[in-house]
């Protein structure tokens, strides 16, 4: 992806079921917990880089010492901060008075240690500061009381959460959606757990994944009823364990694919201290399933009527982007993105295939790009079968009109991202031509007369393709350079946890205001009268898919560029047939919102825009 976008936090859970001394005795390992959870968050970093946390909770904690150690760090390098504090922990006992108490207790003695909580944080909202970093804790002088809670969410109406909460005799301390959402489930724990979580995300709008625990060693997680957010677990005699990725759970316990399984949306997940594990549906929060040990065949129980008039819909941008390749389904669909985009590549290519050349922007591409390496591989193949003489070979194969000698793909890697490149340089005029160089390309591999073909898996506001991309390529001196996005354009904004809620910015938007032309203003004044829950829809179906792209181009294309510019996007029509998940949120191409918070935020976007507001829609 070539604009930086903050996206999905991560969340780490480990329960041990078994006392200290059983994984020093098999595992060899004095501090089995933190490592797992150690090595889960090493292996999520790529979710969360403005901020970490985690916090370890101890089994039948005794009075007079806190049930809980808390790390937490907002640097430059907070993941390698709250990893170093894992490891050296130790007990906070430093007066004669304690000592008695700390030998009576021992706290700190990592075979007592039993619930282990992690979390990364990129800051799409909030300050990038240790204060918004996870777990928040409320404080509470009955153990069962006390909560620590993180999680990957974003609220579509933390404002009205914030307002009707303190205005029911409550006195919040702080805006944070994070802490919100802490003080809103700690309220109700004079209540079953089930109950508690059920009651505070009632009028909940938006997106979540939430783990937790409180100070007598309950312990749970919970995704939001649309599964928007990402969650996995795995569950064996030993341990308990939740991650929003499930190679992480797969990496860091060496357990095959079929052992970890997806959190059902709309539930809970509770591990009772003494290691029982239910899961609660959170709509009807009295029906409560026993989950075995091995779980290997475990699924949600049947879900209540309201729950059933909830679709599902994960977020399509996990699948896309934001998560690593390396869960086998997410591999294999990013490899059949690249492969769907062949027709549209080689039709905007319009050249013989011995003068195109294909690679791609790293690094998030690169699976794609092996599936679009591997569709032009067959579609040559399968071309050179064919007679030479064919009169009619399709319009997607044009390109393969050449000797059966040259029916060999050209590719390479032409482009990189110097990701040590920083500039310090004021002047703004100096700072674009330093910008430009934040990648690096190769010379040599694209000739004069060739078609430049680069596969990126999607383009959201544009800059940096305008901006850095294209001059750089251009200097390779190809007489086109064809574009291409493994996504379909971003026409909408978001409001689950990616960092794009503003219309302005996207240049699919843009796009089709200079569609509109003189009438744009009031088009989209008249729009967002209308009562329409999609002001945009009928807006955007007035032009097809080849109008609006060819207006995106040109909107990309920086002046005094030499090559012809073509830019082709994923069809959401393929990208529905590529991604396997029986249902799609595809809500950022499509307008088709999971809640009515998505709508309510489309609403003020736009008429933010019209206003020349440029402040969050949300």
């Amino acid at each position: 992806m070539t604009d930086e976008l903050k996206h999905e936090c991560a969340v780490a859970l480990v329960v041990l079921r078994k006392d200290g001394e059983h994984y020093r005795a098999k595992y060899g390992s004095s501090d089995y917990g933190g490592t797992k959870l150690s090595l889960l968050l090493e292996k999520q970093h790529n979710r969360g880089q403005d901020g970490a946390g985690a916090a370890i909770l101890a089994s039948h904690p005794v009075p007079g010492a806190a049930p809980y150690q808390l790390f937490k760090s907002a640097s430059d390098t907070p993941l390698v901060d709250v990893l170093k504090a894992i490891t050296k922990r130790t007990a906070s006992f430093s007066h004669k008075e304690h000592r008695e108490l700390k030998e009576r207790c021992d706290l700190c003695a990592k075979n007592k240690e039993r619930i282990f909580l992690g979390h990364l944080r990129y800051a799409t909202f909030g300050k990038n500061d240790v204060a918004y970093c996870h777990p928040f804790v409320h404080e509470a002088s009955e153990l069962e009381h006390t909560l620590l809670l993180a999680g990957n969410f974003n609220l579509t109406n933390a404002p009205e959460l914030f307002e009707n909460y303190a205005s029911h005799g409550s006195f919040p301390t702080s805006r944070a959606d994070g802490y919100l959402i802490c003080e809103l489930i700690a309220k109700g724990l004079h209540k079953p757990l089930a109950d508690a979580l059920a009651d505070a995300l009632a009028d909940a709008d938006g997106a979540w994944t939430l783990i937790g625990a409180t100070g007598d060693g309950t312990a749970f997680a919970t995704r939001d009823p649309h599964g928007i957010r990402p969650g996995f677990y795995s569950v064996d005699e030993e341990v308990v364990v939740v991650a929003s990725e499930r190679p992480a759970i797969q990496a860091a316990f060496d357990v095959p694919p079929e052992a970890v399984k997806e959190l059902p949306p709309g539930k809970a997940l509770v591990v009772s201290p003494e290691g029982d594990v239910e899961f609660a549906d959170l709509n009807r929060a009295e029906h409560v399933e026993r989950v075995e040990s091995n779980a290997s065949d475990l699924h949600a129980s049947t879900r209540s009527t309201r729950l059933n008039n909830l679709s599902v819909r994960p977020c399509s941008f996990e699948r896309i982007y934001f998560s690593r390749a390396n869960d086998a389904a997410i591999h294999r669909e990013r490899k059949a993105l690249g492969a769907a985009l062949v027709p549209q590549i080689l039709n905007a290519a319009d050249a013989p295939m011995e003068r195109i050349f294909f690679s791609y922007i790293p690094n998030s591409a690169r699976i794609a790009f092996h599936g679009l390496l591997e569709a032009l591989f067959v579609e040559c193949l399968t071309q050179s079968s064919q007679s030479p003489q064919s009169e009619k070979l399709e319009a997607t194969s044009r390109s393969l009109r050449t000797s059966r000698a040259t029916f060999i793909p050209r590719f390479g890697e032409v482009i990189v991202k110097d990701a040590k490149f920083r500039t310090f340089i004021a002047d703004a005029a100096a700072r674009r031509e330093f910008y430009k160089h934040v990648y690096d390309v190769t010379y040599g591999l694209v000739g004069t007369d060739d078609t430049l073909v680069v596969l990126d898996d999607s383009i959201v506001r544009g800059n940096t393709m305008k901006n850095a991309i294209l001059p750089m390529l251009d200097r390779l001196g190809p007489k086109r350079i064809v574009i291409a996005s493994s996504a379909p354009p971003i026409r909408y904004p978001d409001c689950y946890g990616i960092d794009m809620s503003t219309l302005g910015e996207l240049v699919a938007f843009r796009a089709l205001v200079n569609l509109l032309g003189e009438d744009a203003d009031d088009l989209l004044h008249n729009a967002l009268k209308s009562e329409a829950q999609n002001p945009l829809a009928p807006l955007y179906a007035r032009f097809t898919d080849e109008q609006h792209c060819a207006e995106i181009t040109r909107l990309l294309t920086p002046p005094g560029l030499k090559a012809e510019v073509a830019v082709v996007y994923q069809t959401v029509a393929n990208l529905r047939r590529c991604l396997m998940s029986e249902s799609l949120g595809d809500w950022y191409f499509t307008g088709d919102y999971p809640t009515r918070g998505g709508y309510k935020v489309l609403h003020t976007a736009l008429l933010n825009y019209l206003e020349k507001n440029s402040e969050r829609s949300y």
